[in-house]
């Protein structure tokens, strides 16, 4: 089994993981929010940090029908949120590529 790599985000408030408490997001990459999430509130960044992908999986959402991958920390397992991989109406294609992280699922450090 290999090392596990873990990166470091810089700045002064940065989400983490609740269980483990390593990096997953920097408030720079939010794009919103306004959306939710399995547990109650989420938001969408434009990019996350220390999360791996769970298989591929068609989803009705409340936005509607997308194809997405459940995303884990790296360190500890722990479901986080989402990946929208695929958007099937043209309103939600801005998704795309985007993470959904779970609010609930999330410590804010240095806040």
């Amino acid at each position: 089994m290999g090392r596990l790599f873990i990166e470091s985000l810089s700045g002064p408030r940065i989400f983490k993981c609740k269980s483990c408490k390593v990096d997953s997001a920097s408030p720079d990459h939010i794009v919103s929010k306004a959306f939710q999430g399995r547990f109650g509130r989420a938001y969408l960044f434009r990019s996350v940090v220390n999360v791996s992908l769970g298989p591929r999986e068609e989803r009705l959402l409340v936005s509607g029908l997308h194809s997405v991958n459940d995303i884990y920390c790296s360190s500890c397992q722990q479901l986080l949120g989402w990946r929208y991989e695929k958007a099937y109406e043209e309103s939600q294609k801005y998704k795309e590529g985007m993470y959904i992280l779970e609010k609930e699922r999330m410590l804010k450090a240095g806040w």
